[in-house]
């Protein structure tokens, strides 16, 4: 069976990335589509693969400047040429479940959002302060027609797969369809807790606005406490500018650097609203505990319990400062078991998901089935 693996982009190994790993473990044979690849940037795993390019991916400088691309992205993404294959799988939180496909054949959705540069987080990406005028207005003017593209394509897609129940929300809620819930594939192996901890607090994750790291750097700016900031993005340089001498950055790390990070720190530090948040659980299986802003996905994977022995991190209410602060405070009065964020996080090894999709991809190609989808 000849099967196409659709990836928005490939320019760097973040929760994405990690999901397209698991598919491919799925099937290893796939061939994959994406706009954007940046040679290297990726696991060897994927690079071993065919990877098909967009026109975007010639242009010099596209890989660190491709976003300012996302008015052409559907006409790129629908560009490529699926004849031959039998089976579609989209890993998706852009444009790539927007392929045309060929009348007959199925198409999966690995869905991590619904587009959200032109839905719900838009302001966070376009607002004032966050892009000059002119990238302001260009995007106000692209994003109604994206909008309309973003729905009317939902429709190319056979059955829906959600990286999480809030996530199925929004796909319900845009798209007015119905998906499962398959939660991301972590490799929880390759983490463990330190027989040293030392007093850092920290943040991995791809630094671009709505990731919320602002919230983080304005907080420990005023706290004092050490915080590190793994990761690189469009963002870096507006949060280096504004942070503190006790705010480390260190651009990009490798994995086994993040494996050490998380493994030594107080805590795990997660100021934005998570579609799911695979370096939550991550720090939780390095027996790291969370304190995540108690919306999206951080509230099915990071558990606030006032049952010391089923706690996993805190909640704070909202993405501010004081209330990231407040959280903190709340959290230096607390113990948490190691043993009890491993357990926790060890529900989302990666046989897991790749049981769950394997069983809805043959549901998909069975004939007259579907997904099982909950009630």
């Amino acid at each position: 069976m000849r099967v196409a693996l659709i990836h928005d982009w490939l320019t760097g190994m973040r929760g994405g990335e990690r999901v397209l790993e698991g598919l491919l473990e799925l099937f290893p044979d796939a061939e994959i589509f994406t706009l954007v690849h940046k040679p290297g940037a990726v696991s060897p795993r994927i690079e071993a693969r065919p990877i098909h390019v967009s026109a975007l991916s010639h242009i010099p400088g596209a890989h660190q400047r491709y976003r300012f691309a996302l008015p052409i992205f559907p006409r790129l993404i629908e560009q490529f040429d699926l004849h031959g294959f039998d089976l579609i799988l989209s890993s998706s939180h852009c444009v790539a479940k927007g392929v045309r496909v060929p009348p007959g054949i199925p198409h999966v959705c690995y869905c991590h959002t619904p587009m959200r540069y032109v839905w719900d987080q838009f302001a966070h990406y376009f607002g004032p302060g966050r892009s000059a005028a002119p990238v302001r207005l260009a995007a106000a003017l692209a994003a109604p027609s994206l909008r309309r593209w973003d729905v009317r394509t939902a429709r190319r897609v056979t059955s829906f797969v959600a990286n999480s129940s809030f996530v199925r929300q929004r796909i319900r809620r845009y798209y007015s369809r119905e998906a499962e819930v398959i939660h991301p594939p972590v490799d929880v192996t390759r983490f463990a807790a330190s027989a040293v901890r030392d007093e850092t607090y920290v943040c991995v994750s791809a630094l671009v606005p709505y990731k919320r790291l602002d919230v983080a750097v304005e907080a420990f700016n005023r706290n004092g406490r050490r915080l590190v900031i793994a990761g690189e993005g469009p963002e870096l340089s507006r949060l280096r500018h504004r942070a503190r001498a006790n705010i480390t950055f260190t651009g990009h790390i490798s994995d086994a650097e993040v494996a050490c990070l998380l493994g030594r720190a107080r805590a795990f530090v997660l100021p934005g609203e998570e579609d799911f948040g695979i370096a939550a659980v991550e720090a939780q299986a390095a027996g790291t505990p969370v304190i995540a802003l108690g919306r999206g996905g951080a509230l099915e994977t990071v558990i606030d319990s006032a049952d010391a022995a089923k706690a996993t991190g805190i909640h704070f209410a909202e993405p501010t400062a004081d209330s990231l602060n407040h959280a903190i405070g709340r959290f230096e009065s607390l113990a948490f078991d190691a043993a009890t964020l491993r357990r926790n996080a060890e529900q989302y090894r990666p046989e897991r998901f790749r049981e769950r999709m394997e069983s809805c991809i043959a549901a998909v190609l069975a004939p007259s089935a579907a997904c099982a989808l909950p009630t």
